[in-house]
């Protein structure tokens, strides 16, 4: 695209958020930017030393020492590349403890609109469009119900070979959704210059259409 613009897209785990902005940026040549990634990386960092979501010391200390990169579809740690370790389960049931303490947030706001400036990009998250990149040009909010999410939860979890019960996913989600919802710093809000999305009974191709016919005009 010739001129720079900034595509915010919000919404709930589950809604199709990551797949749909990946598939965008390759078809707009843009960059695409996974910001759910870098609060999992730090989830992932705090994990492995052992540093609780309570401990503002450890947190700080933690945050001093991260290096955190973004490579393409790869996220490296103090270089050591934890994109698979990142999805994994346990990661899943800890990232919104660490993702609502209000100097992570900081930190990583900071990094994802150092990253924005001077280029078009399209980001995914909880707070693009309210927080990082409030003056977007194009801002969305992709939303399903959550027995909807949970089942393209599970059925992305079989296909990767992870087995995890479909009940226990959809709690995962009800719990995540109320902790980003409601928690103090940055929470999971509807921009009222958001386009909301019902993804429900629509399939990753429909949503990217509809998308991009919106950039697009």
């Amino acid at each position: 695209m010739d001129n720079i613009i900034n595509i915010a897209v919000d919404g709930p785990a589950g809604s199709g958020k990551s797949t749909v902005a990946k598939i965008i940026a390759k078809k707009l040549n843009i960059t695409y930017l996974d910001t759910g990634s870098m609060y999992r990386a730090f989830t992932y960092y705090a994990l492995n030393n052992d540093v609780k979501a309570n401990d503002k010391e450890g947190i700080n200390d933690l945050l001093d020492s991260i290096d955190l990169v973004l490579d393409k579809e790869n996220v490296f740690v103090n270089d050591k590349d934890v994109t698979k370790e990142i999805r994994f389960e346990n990661i899943d049931k800890n990232v919104s403890d660490y993702a609502a303490i209000k100097e992570v947030r900081e930190k990583m706001v900071n990094i994802q609109r150092k990253i924005s400036k001077g280029k078009s990009v399209i980001m995914d998250g909880r707070d693009i469009g309210s927080v990082v990149l409030p003056n977007a040009e194009f801002k969305f909010y992709l939303d399903a119900s959550s027995k909807e999410r949970a089942k393209r939860r599970y059925l992305q979890n079989i296909e990767i070979g992870k087995e995890v019960p479909y009940e226990d996913i959809l709690k995962d989600i009800e719990i995540r959704d109320e902790l980003d919802k409601t928690r103090e710093v940055d929470p999971l809000v509807i921009c009222e210059d958001a386009v909301v999305v019902d993804t429900s009974d629509m399939n990753i191709d429909d949503v990217v259409e509809f998308i991009i016919n919106k950039v697009s005009r």
